[in-house]
């Protein structure tokens, strides 16, 4: 059993940055990605606004062979992996096949997809359904094309706990980086913003319907009123510290601690809060920040903040929630928090909620305006998926 799990490479395809480097700027400017929705009519729906990736051309980075079997969301996929193995400097082809992983977490996958295979189903008949209809839409897909396109047959699979899935994805790869795999591809990347899909996202309850971008999401704010959509994520390479220290790989830092509950009669994100930091071996007084599940919604919004309250105390700890710039990517949320925390840990800097006016009542050290310089040595994410999911993960420089 290997037990430090460190990771090597960052792969990010956010609203407002392709690219880590590029991303982590923008977070830091305090530049959103949320506009109004341009993939599709959104004007006779509730929620017009959305965190959507512009820019983002797949020709330009895969073969076209891949274009007509794939989604939107395998797509980016796709591309955050080979940025994350670039930005890792490995070469999956000089490694051995069984001994590199792929673990992802989706909400949905191949919307997009699906939706014009169906249309062309219902107007023109069933030989006129792609046969690529079989797994393009299958939530599993972008583990797979990942794992093809890379030679990568080692343990690989997909967690399935909305927007709480990138942290579990990645928990995953940590059990099996113990277990002697010596890489794991890990994270998500989610994509919806299809009109079969925002039929789906309404169905939550939980969409902003202002029209305004800056006053749409806003978490921990008396003006609260949901969350906006929005679509990428992050992909992270997971290595032994053995294995990227006989590479001489760079590291971001490592996985310390994890825990996952459910909601009960009473909401369990405090429990994970103090089981991922127990399994870290550290104390609230250890954690230098904590990047907020944030829902956006008044009520979830008081069960995060009397959490964090409860273990850190009040205004115990600085909190941040970037995605205020990104909308809520489901499962891409939280692995792209966990990215954006390896990030800050690098520069000493905590990127800032954007537009938020910080209720007093909620007692948070909320990190609004501009990035707070800061010694960061450990952070704590958090992340909850609808239906009652729970996930925490501390990590250390």
């Amino acid at each position: 059993m290997t037990d430090s799990v460190v990771v090597t490479g960052l792969g990010v395809a956010a609203p407002n940055g392709l690219g880590a480097r590029d991303y982590w700027n923008a977070a830091l400017a305090g530049k959103s990605g949320i506009g109004p929705l341009t993939r599709f009519d959104a004007s006779g729906y509730p929620a017009k606004l959305a965190g959507e990736i512009a820019g983002f051309t797949a020709e330009e980075h895969l073969p076209s062979r891949l274009l007509p079997q794939t989604d939107r969301v395998t797509r980016l996929s796709l591309v955050a992996a080979d940025w994350a193995l670039a930005d890792a400097g490995v070469v999956p082809a000089e490694l051995p096949e069984y001994g590199m992983g792929v673990i992802t977490a989706s909400s949905a996958g191949g919307f997009e997809f699906s939706q014009a295979e169906l249309k062309s189903l219902w107007s023109r008949g069933g030989q006129y359904v792609s046969a690529y209809q079989s797994f393009a839409w299958f939530y599993a897909v972008n583990t797979g094309q990942i794992s093809i396109r890379n030679g990568m047959k080692g343990p690989s699979g997909v967690v399935v706990s909305d927007q709480a899935g990138g942290l579990d994805a990645v928990a995953h790869a940590r059990r099996q980086i113990r277990k002697g795999t010596a890489l794991v591809v890990a994270g998500a990347v989610d994509a919806l913003l299809c009109s079969w899909g925002w039929v789906g996202l309404h169905t939550g309850g939980r969409l902003s319907t202002v029209d305004e971008p800056t006053h749409a999401y806003l978490p921990f704010d008396d003006r609260a009123c949901g969350h906006v959509p929005g679509e990428g994520g992050a992909l992270l390479i997971l290595e032994s510290a053995d294995s990227a220290r006989a590479r001489g790989a760079a590291v971001y830092g490592e996985i310390a601690g994890y825990a996952a509950t459910f909601d009960g009669p009473e909401p369990g994100l405090r429990r994970a809060v103090e089981l991922a930091l127990a399994d870290a071996d550290l104390t609230p007084a250890d954690v230098d920040v904590v990047f907020a599940d944030a829902a956006g919604e008044p009520e979830l919004d008081s069960v995060e903040a009397y959490a964090l309250t409860t273990v850190f105390g009040p205004y115990g700890v600085p909190v941040t929630a970037p995605k205020t710039m990104t909308g809520r990517l489901y499962a891409g949320a939280a692995s792209l928090d966990l990215a954006t925390a390896f990030l800050a840990l690098k520069d000493g800097l905590i990127p800032p909620t954007v537009h938020v006016e910080p209720a007093d009542r909620h007692g948070l050290d909320l990190v609004v305006s501009q990035p707070r310089a800061a010694r960061l040595r450990t952070a704590l994410i958090l992340a909850r998926g609808h239906g009652g999911f729970n996930s925490a993960m501390v990590v250390r420089a």
